[in-house]
């Protein structure tokens, strides 16, 4: 993989609770000077579509991070980030239902916000809190919902991507490695078991760690 392929591959992410304007637009601001994709929350969407830098694509969170939002709330708050400008919307399962069994409930709410926004909808699965089995059904919901990717973590519980992990979530979708990843190394340890995507905050980092990027 080239550097620019490399870079398009990595979503340079700042989600943190204290996230302001200012931390949003740096974000941008590196995303699109190293050719990478923007993270961001769904409070700054609108401004960031409006914003000079233009990285490769700008996403946003629904129902983050715990994922226990109404299901209408979630539907909506995918379409208001779509109508502010997000390019692609990365969505967090309802892990206590899964975890109760209620798959039925979990893929529905899934189905809802994939069919009601025009964009790639990526489903934070948030591996850490889950067995292997329940990781298989939490991927089985996202391809009856018919969305776009699996992601690991949401960076906000215990625990992020591993390699075995993005193993067993690309049996069924591609996948987003997200939570723990800081290194280019580690980045292409990612991409090997099966990743298309990566989640940092260190996306500069990563993406200069890429031979490429010494020409």
């Amino acid at each position: 993989m080239n550097r620019d392929e490399f870079a398009a591959s990595i979503d340079h992410t700042v989600l943190g609770p204290e996230t302001t304007w200012d931390d949003v637009r740096t974000v941008l601001d590196e995303a699109a000077t190293h050719g990478m994709n923007a993270c961001i929350p769904p409070c700054y969407v609108a401004e960031a579509a409006e914003y000079d830098a233009e990285p490769e694509a700008i996403a946003t969170v629904v129902g983050f991070p715990h994922g226990q939002h109404d299901p209408a709330v979630k539907r909506d708050e995918a379409v208001a980030a779509w109508e502010d400008g997000a390019d692609e919307i990365d969505l967090v399962i309802n892990v206590g239902r899964l975890k109760a069994g209620d798959d039925g409930a979990v893929a529905d709410e899934l189905a809802d916000v994939v069919a009601a926004v025009p964009v790639p909808v990526k489903v934070i699965i948030e591996t850490a809190l889950l067995d292997d089995a329940e990781k298989r059904r939490a991927c089985e919901a996202a391809v009856a919902a018919d969305a776009e990717m699996v992601k690991t973590s949401t960076g906000f519980a215990d625990g992020g991507a591993t390699v075995p992990d993005v193993e067993l979530m690309s049996e069924y979708l591609p996948v987003k490695a997200s939570g723990g990843v800081g290194s280019y190394d580690e980045a292409t340890a990612m991409l090997d078991a099966g990743a298309v995507r990566i989640g940092a905050s260190s996306g500069v980092a990563i993406v200069e760690g890429h031979p490429g990027s010494e020409e």
